[in-house]
Formats: structure tokens, sequence, C-alpha cells
């Protein structure tokens, strides 16, 4: 898919405080560039010859939604219609945990409905993207 064609998003709970909502971000942010490494850019040189790594090629709006709306987009991302989409998730179990293994154990031993997604990173075509995110507003 051509990189005009893509989109992606960060959808935030907006009832976090900023440095959790920091966090989280960045969290989402790094998952997508591991798993969507073609929406980065290349190294650039500034007129120094200095080298600044590549970043992200396209937009991501940062988009904010409470806790039962992020749980229903998470659901609906688990439709077909959707399989297409990267789909990485922060929740309160992952927010908690001191280390990977330990996120592994509780990740686990969780249910979807003792999860509370505190952020959801989506990138795909933009016509489903928008479908899931195109009503909700920027978080400021």
């Amino acid at each position: 898919m051509e990189l005009q064609d893509r989109k992606c998003v960060m959808i935030l709970n907006e009832e976090l405080p900023a440095g959790v909502l920091a966090n989280t971000a960045g969290i989402l942010g790094i998952t997508l560039g591991k798993k969507v490494p073609e929406n980065i850019g290349p190294d650039i040189y500034d007129k120094d010859g200095r080298e600044h790594l590549g970043i992200v090629a396209l937009p991501v709006p940062v988009l904010k939604a409470d806790k039962e709306k992020l749980k229903a987009i998470r659901e609906r991302l688990y439709q077909p219609e959707f399989a297409e989409c990267v789909v990485v998730d922060f929740t309160d179990v992952a927010q908690c945990c001191q280390n990977y293994e330990d996120y592994i154990a509780k990740a686990a031993g969780a249910g979807e409905e003792e999860l509370t997604y505190l952020g959801i990173g989506i990138c795909g075509s933009k016509k489903l993207v928008n479908r899931l995110s195109g009503s909700l507003p920027l978080l400021r």
C-alpha cells in the first residue's frame, strides 16, 4: 500500500494524567515503528552535515476517547474487516508491570473484560482507520 493511502493514529484514554499519556504514546509509537517500518523516512542531514535519524513520514494524529470508547474500538479491531490493520494496544495490565516476564504472566491470566485500555495505535488504509477514528477529537 502506498504511503498516501495509509493512515496511522493513536487513540489515548482522555482520563489519564499527562505523564501516563506521554508514556502510552511513546510505547505505542515505538511498537508501530517496529511493526510498520516503511512509515519511517530516511535519515536526513542538516546543512552542517549532522545526521538526524528518519522519523515517521506521515502525520500521526493523537486522538482522545474515554475508556469505554477505547474498549469498543479495540473490540471492533478484532473483526475480520480490520485484519489488515496493524494494531498495538497498551493496557493497565502492561502499565503496572515491572518487567516483561511479569507482563506476560499477568496478561495470560487476564480476560478481555478485565483490561482497561490506556491507548491504541492503529495503522492501515485511510478508509478503515477513518471508519474507527474519524469522529474522535484531537487530544489537546
